[in-house]
């Protein structure tokens, strides 16, 4: 794979977490950020990329599938409600480390990522492949300069 392609995906990746993490905060508990409050952000944040690339109206769809995407494969990995702390402490909550539960646990969050991940890579590539030569030039750019910004490059 080109290294510019690959630089790409992962920086459309990275983007996708951000949205993903966006949604996370709204299924935390009571003090977090509502479901409500996470749809929000993720909306202004699917208006502020639309805005930044100029999307039209079949580039849109496609962003909103993936931000769908990435906040269902979020869901997944969460899994019903659970908080990730509360799973935590029940591993180390006796004198040992529950390596059995651990391991359960991990499975469990492995099985739902490679459940979801090529939907997130189907809508990754969908809304990637939808965009002029400029609209992603204009990606990359804000890849590299990201890239930049944080001293490697």
């Amino acid at each position: 794979m080109k290294t510019g392609i690959k630089r790409i995906l992962i920086g459309l990746a990275s983007a996708t977490v951000l949205l993903g993490g966006l949604t996370a905060c709204g299924t935390r508990g009571p003090g977090h950020w509502s479901e409500e409050r996470a749809g929000e952000m993720r909306a202004k944040m699917v208006e502020r990329i639309s805005d930044k690339l100029e999307l039209n109206a079949d580039q849109k769809r496609k962003l909103d599938v993936l931000a769908d995407e990435i906040t269902a494969q979020r869901k997944a990995f969460r899994g019903d409600g659970a908080d990730p702390r509360a799973d935590f402490k029940a591993l180390i909550a006796g004198d040992k480390f529950d390596r059995a539960k651990a391991q359960t646990l991990l499975d469990q969050k492995t099985t739902a990522v490679q459940s979801q991940a090529p939907k997130v890579l189907t809508a990754l590539a969908d809304f990637y492949d939808s965009q002029t030569p400029a609209q992603q030039q204009q990606v990359r750019e804000r890849l590299d300069k990201r890239h930049r910004r944080w001293g490697r490059g």
